[in-house]
């Protein structure tokens, strides 16, 4: 998802927002239906446009593939965005590509919302936001203890695969063509970088 702060979004004329850095759930509650997807991270707001059609091909082929899983083997609960995942003081919203909650920890599932770290948060790189998935997701998904994070590439056809390790993330795979990526949150899932990252 490509990140842009946004200092003055159009919202109804008896609210003000706040300055960046002081932005709270509440607020980001007030935000017009407009087709962007707008985030809280650590107080400041972010904004994302519409994902380009490769990526919803990506995030289609790849939610497909986990939820049959976790279907088949009543694993948990997969996700996409958009939906709000509430991460405490680190963010206050975030709204990953695709998410998985294990099935003993369904629970932080709160209606409109999740509350807490999923265990396995994807992010598919758009050309605009690759740095911001690549540093402050990165960092803050680590932090907030999600214990395993995969960034897709769609127009390198790769995957990196990321499991959090004594607090940080360690690099177990890196996927591209012809080659099969797999997790260890979801032990025995595995896809095909071609099935998923299609030509």
């Amino acid at each position: 998802m490509a990140i842009q702060t946004l200092e003055q979004p159009v919202t109804e004329h008896t609210w003000s927002p706040p300055a960046q850095g002081q932005w709270t759930y509440a607020d980001y509650q007030r935000l017009p239906d407009d087709g962007w997807r707008y985030e809280v991270i650590e107080g400041d707001l972010h904004m994302t446009p519409a994902p380009s059609t490769k990526h919803q091909t990506v995030g289609f082929n790849l939610k497909l593939a986990i939820g049959s899983f976790v279907k088949a083997n009543k694993s948990g609960c997969v996700l996409d965005a958009p939906i709000d995942v509430r991460l405490g003081k680190f963010a206050d919203p975030v709204q990953p590509d695709i998410l998985f909650i294990r099935q003993e920890r369904l629970g932080i599932i709160k209606g409109g919302w999740i509350e807490g770290a999923p265990d396995w948060i994807v992010e598919i790189l758009s050309p605009s936001n690759w740095l911001d998935d690549r540093r402050t997701k990165y960092r803050l998904y680590a932090r907030a203890g999600v214990g395993e994070y995969w960034i897709v590439d769609p127009d390198q056809r790769q995957v990196e695969v990321f499991v959090l390790r004594h607090g940080d993330y360690a690099l177990v795979g890196r996927f591209g063509p012809g080659e099969r990526a797999h997790s260890e949150v979801l032990a025995g899932f595995q896809i095909d970088v071609d099935e998923m990252c299609p030509a």
